[in-house]
């Protein structure tokens, strides 16, 4: 269980800062949920207490991490479908797991595959996607505000 203040990384959202703990009656049930603010778009997100092992909550990475994601940003071009849809839903699994090298390799496949040649518009958006969830992170493990955090993601791709 994480307490307040504690940095969590929620799949396809995000990492935050657990702001608050709270009981909250939603559909006749009263349930404790984590208040999570997001540092990407100032947001606010309600999360179940008791799914968060099965959502894939997890804690942020260290700083020593940190040159692990740098090192997938860095490497070979994986090898991916030539069929977009597939590639969609291939890369759409690796985000929901909310392991962060799954969320890197999909932010470098896609940058590098968008200057090759244009990105429809369905993977356009799940670039973005994926990276503002690797940018939160890299805000809340190195303190440092979003666009530095795009900097360090783009010199490395």
């Amino acid at each position: 269980m994480f307490v307040i203040g504690d940095k969590i990384v929620y799949p396809m959202h995000g990492a935050g800062i657990i702001e608050e703990i709270e009981d909250k009656k939603i559909l006749g049930e009263i349930r404790r949920y984590y208040i999570l603010r997001v540092p990407c778009g100032d947001m606010k997100i309600m999360i179940p207490v008791e799914s968060c092992r099965e959502i894939g909550v997890r804690s942020v990475i260290s700083v020593e991490e940190i040159e692990d994601v740098l090192s997938v940003l860095n490497a070979e071009t994986s090898e991916m479908s030539s069929n977009w849809n597939r590639r969609y839903r291939e890369n759409m699994e690796k985000l929901k797991t909310g392991d962060v090298y799954n969320v890197a390799e999909v932010v470098r496949n896609l940058m590098r595959t968008d200057k090759e040649k244009k990105l429809s518009t369905g993977e356009k958006k799940m670039l973005s996607n994926a990276k503002q969830i690797l940018i939160s992170e890299i805000i809340l493990v190195e303190n440092i505000d979003q666009d530095s955090a795009e900097d360090i993601i783009n010199s490395a791709v």
